[in-house]
């Protein structure tokens, strides 16, 4: 995405959201979500156009956090509205961009179409240490805790068998697997749910045995 106003806006999101106390939100995990997404589409058969789409989702999808936590979903869904106009997209696919930015953190029970599907695993699969901020304080917080643990991340699309696979190795020693699943359940049910819009399935494994 050469559009500086996007660049600017995660730039200020994910200032905002460190400023809370939050793990990494900035570059690095919108270009893992964007590609991610991308990928699952791809792999699962869908045409160029929707799978870039959702790649675009990926890009915008956390814009919304730089005027708060609180609905940023909504809120990132009218600032892509916003840049998408700018690069001259057609119009359904700005609303297509839209109620997948809309649905990434509270589907509603809904998921429109396979962007938004897509937008939700590749966002919630990216699980990984290196969203930690706090590295030296990974004890009164969780959700850094159950990050910082995750040493490898992997997310894989079987197109043959339409199968997403989410791998994760986590060292026990730093925090248990029982964490992943306080903090992380809701997340994965979602993906589950994304997937069966997809016509695929979700799995997840923790160090080599399937969890979900």
């Amino acid at each position: 995405m050469a559009n500086g106003k996007a660049a600017l806006y995660i730039e200020f999101a994910d200032d905002f959201l460190k400023q809370l106390g939050y793990t990494e939100h900035g570059p690095r995990h919108v270009k893992i979500v964007a590609s991610s997404a991308y990928k699952i589409l791809k792999k699962l058969g869908f045409d160029e156009k929707e799978a870039c789409l959702a790649g675009l989702a990926g890009l915008l999808h956390d814009t919304g956090n730089l005027l708060g936590r609180n609905e940023h979903q909504r809120t990132g869904a009218l600032l892509a509205k916003e840049i998408m106009e700018e690069l001259g997209y057609p119009l359904r696919d700005i609303v297509t961009v839209m109620t997948a930015i809309m649905v990434h953190d509270d589907s509603e029970g809904v998921i429109p179409h396979p962007v938004a599907g897509a937008l939700i695993i590749a966002d919630k699969a990216d699980v990984h240490r290196s969203r930690v901020r706090k590295v030296n304080d990974i004890k009164g917080d969780i959700h850094d805790r159950v990050n910082y643990a995750a040493t490898e991340s992997d997310l894989s699309v079987d197109s043959e068998s339409r199968l997403i696979k989410l791998n994760l190795v986590i060292d026990t020693r730093i925090s248990h697997v029982i964490d992943y699943f306080e903090i992380f359940l809701t997340r994965m049910k979602g993906c589950r749910e994304a997937a069966s819009r997809l016509e695929a399935e979700f799995q997840l494994f923790i160090n080599g045995t399937r969890m979900a």
